[in-house]
């Protein structure tokens, strides 16, 4: 093939080592693969090398480059440092922040190729799918992210200094055990930018403080012998946008007791978890497609002669690790691959798009033998996520590869059922199933602020809908309770009623706050 010999003029390098000319050489022939050729959109790239220490570092606090302080971030410090030392795990290649332009850390523990690889992946791979993708360009605003987070950095810091270290944490302890239940999953919010959060923070704190202060003020006062059966719920729930489903957001606007200042705390945990809520919704997708790109730009600079046999087989080592898939029975089994599922959907859609069966023209007649792969992968990577990907392009033919099928797993049942498998009748039901193990709504509780009793005790009641039997678990239920008490400042009932017959299957009743935050 072309490229063999290391005597080649046009090889990128030579050897294992790198330097700074060598990376921006690569960088420059990856980018006239990925945009000239590819026809690839990514944000434009900051590529930046930094120590194993600083990757470990950036693992924990969320993959951030710049992040507050607090302490679950120096415990998931130590246990990574600890087991990384030990040899128990490995680092990523790289980190890659959703930001404009585009930030790419890489290992200065990486060989070149390595280096090459993780800039096709990262920069090129997840910049294009960051910058297409209709979650991220709806829910996140790449433009500000990282001022927002240097804000939010400065913030906190400063509220540090003011109010004491064990305050903020207080707050910052309860917004983290909630964070999960801290984002908008369905309105369109607004995108971050921080110019106009640091104009309109002094004006919300102080509307408010004074909207809330009135509203409790104007409420009548019931004795605890009249009826407390309220006839103006609909119109309570309307006053304070019930039911709601971030907590966050509702405690940020109409807890009684918190400050200002903890109030914008609030504001930022949630706000940063609503920036990484389309990752958790795209994981199989965003892999895939950076997987599927560093794949095909890599095969290309070999097929160019730039990079070596020997480099391209060291390449190859990698990514097969990367997109390697334990059967069920090995000891390394851990679930699906995301890398593996995302990647094997995109090649088999080449697959469809070039040399289809009969099977892929029943299947997919809208894609089979359109001879425009690349321009169906663009099309995929742009308008769903994963569980529409896998309902919309999982084919009969990898669900027989992989050997996929579906379990009816009852807790009243002696025995676990196969419900379908990969066949004619069971490739519809064996797809939904795997579609909805990627799901959120159907793994996250669905927990929302229904009622706060505001005439008396300003109880505060929360639902949980529960489906297809799935309870909350009570130790850890009753913990989270708590800390929502202690923002709220008054006592929390929660109640889990069953989603299709309406009726109340458990009750945390009056979960009070053991402090309230100061």
């Amino acid at each position: 093939m072309a490229g063999g010999t290391e005597a080649n003029a046009g090889l990128l390098y030579n050897g294992p080592d790198w330097d700074y000319r060598l990376v921006r050489r690569a960088f420059d022939a990856i980018e006239r693969i990925a945009v000239d050729e590819m026809g690839l959109e990514p944000y434009p790239s900051q590529v930046e090398v930094i120590s194993s220490e600083q990757m470990l570092d950036a693992y924990s606090s969320m993959g951030m480059p710049l992040f507050y302080r607090h302490w679950s971030f120096g415990k998931h410090f130590a246990r990574d440092e600890m087991l990384y030392r030990k040899g128990m795990t490995g680092l990523a290649y790289e980190i890659v922040i959703n930001s404009n332009p585009c930030l790419c850390y890489i290992m200065e523990e990486n060989t070149m190729t390595m280096q090459t690889l993780v800039m096709a992946h990262a920069a090129f791979g997840h910049g294009h799918f960051f910058r297409n993708n209709q979650l991220f360009r709806e829910w996140t605003d790449a433009e500000s992210i990282l001022d927002y987070l240097d804000f939010a950095k400065r913030y906190i810091a400063d509220c540090e200094e003011r109010h004491g270290h064990a305050a903020v944490e207080r707050v910052l302890d309860a917004a983290h055990a909630l964070m999960s239940h801290g984002v908008h999953r369905y309105p369109r919010p607004r995108p971050l930018n921080l110019m106009r959060e640091l104009e309109r923070e002094r004006e919300r704190q102080r509307f408010e403080e004074s909207s809330f202060n009135d509203l409790w003020r104007t409420l009548p006062r019931r004795g605890p012998d009249e009826d407390r059966s309220d006839p103006d719920l609909d119109a309570r729930q309307r006053h304070l946008g019930l039911p709601e489903e971030n907590l966050l957001y509702f405690l940020e606007k109409h807890a009684p007791r918190l400050a200002p200042w903890q109030r914008e705390v609030l504001r930022i945990v949630r706000l940063v978890a609503q920036y990484f809520y389309p990752q958790r919704q795209t994981k199989v997708m965003n892999e895939g497609c950076a997987t599927s790109v560093h794949y095909a730009i890599m095969t290309r600079l070999h097929e160019t002669g730039q990079i070596t046999d020997g480099a391209f087989m060291e390449f190859l080592h990698s990514h097969t690790s990367v997109v390697f898939q334990p059967e069920f029975d090995d000891p390394r089994y851990s679930g699906i691959n995301p890398y593996a599922l995302g990647f094997g959907i995109l090649k088999d859609l080449e697959r469809i798009c070039t040399a289809p069966t009969e099977e892929d023209r029943r299947w997919f007649p809208d894609i089979a033998g359109n001879q425009d792969a690349l321009g169906t992968w663009k099309t995929a990577w742009a308008e769903y996520r994963d569980e529409s990907f896998i309902l919309q392009f999982l084919s009969p033919r990898l669900m027989r590869e992989w050997r996929l099928f579906s379990v009816l797993d009852d807790t009243d049942a002696d025995a676990m059922e196969v419900e379908a498998i990969h066949d004619e009748s069971g490739f519809r039901a064996v797809r939904r199933a795997l579609a909805n193990h990627y799901d959120l709504a159907r793994h996250e509780p669905d927990i929302q602020v229904v009622d706060v009793d505001l005439a008396a005790d300003r109880h505060l009641i929360l639902e949980h809908r529960v489906v297809d039997g799935r309870r909350l678990e009570a130790g850890n239920t009753r913990m989270v309770l708590r800390h929502l008490a202690n923002l709220w400042g008054y006592p929390v009932t929660l109640v889990e009623v069953d989603a299709a017959s309406e009726h109340e299957l458990n009750r945390y009743q009056a979960i009070a706050p053991d402090r309230t935050v100061p």
